[in-house]
């Protein structure tokens, strides 16, 4: 099952890739720990993309793309896995579609003014990238890490102001991809707004129908 997860950012994505993938049997792909692990590795894709991240400029989609489907082709890809936060633009899904055949597009719809309300509480490890939410999805241990043990953090980007600047740009450049996936026949829309538990729910029984 090859899956590509949407919404906005704090709409659950990371939350809802790792329910998915365990379910599923599948791993989840998440570009920010595709961008971690080439950057500590120091591979040459890596190493190309830190010369961009160094300046304070976005990676570009072509070079976004060629770390993905390096992933994407590695051996646990062969039977599936869940994307979260790839693509982001229009030209990303392009160049996906060229390589890969989805199974469907997961859109988990939030309103705005709940995301906002939801980011304020987003706890995320340092360590491994587990999210976890005061309220809706705590940790075992207040502030610690259910998977490795480290204290979690408040991320800078999680702040209102920064968060209301984060749904523009998603609405202006991500948003699109809805309609580009609704377009191809592969678009599923879940309520994001019920518990965690009930959306993992919601989706594994529309990708089942």
């Amino acid at each position: 099952m090859k899956l590509v997860l949407l919404g906005a950012p704090g709409a659950g994505k990371g939350t809802q890739a790792s329910s998915l993938a365990e379910f599923l049997h599948v791993p989840h792909i998440s570009t920010g720990d595709i961008f971690r692990k080439n950057l500590r590795n120091e591979t040459p894709l890596g190493m190309k993309a830190k010369s961009y991240m160094d300046q304070g400029l976005l990676v570009p989609d072509e070079l976004t793309v060629d770390l993905v489907m390096d992933r994407l082709s590695e051996e646990d890809c062969q039977n599936g896995y869940i994307l979260d936060g790839f693509p982001r633009t229009l030209a990303q899904a392009d160049a996906l579609s060229q390589k890969e055949k989805l199974d469907a597009a997961v859109n988990i719809h939030v309103p705005d003014e709940v995301i906002v309300e939801r980011m304020g509480g987003r706890r995320v490890c340092p360590s491994c990238g587990e999210s976890y939410h005061v309220q809706y999805n705590p940790p075992k241990q207040e502030g610690i890490c259910d998977k490795c043990g480290a204290e979690l953090i408040t991320r800078a980007d999680d702040v209102p102001e920064t968060v209301q600047k984060r749904l523009t740009v998603y609405h202006d450049q991500t948003a699109p991809l809805i309609d580009y996936y609704d377009q191809k026949g592969l678009l599923v829309t879940v309520d994001g707004t019920m518990a965690p538990k009930d959306v993992t729910g919601a989706i594994v029984k529309a990708i089942q129908e």
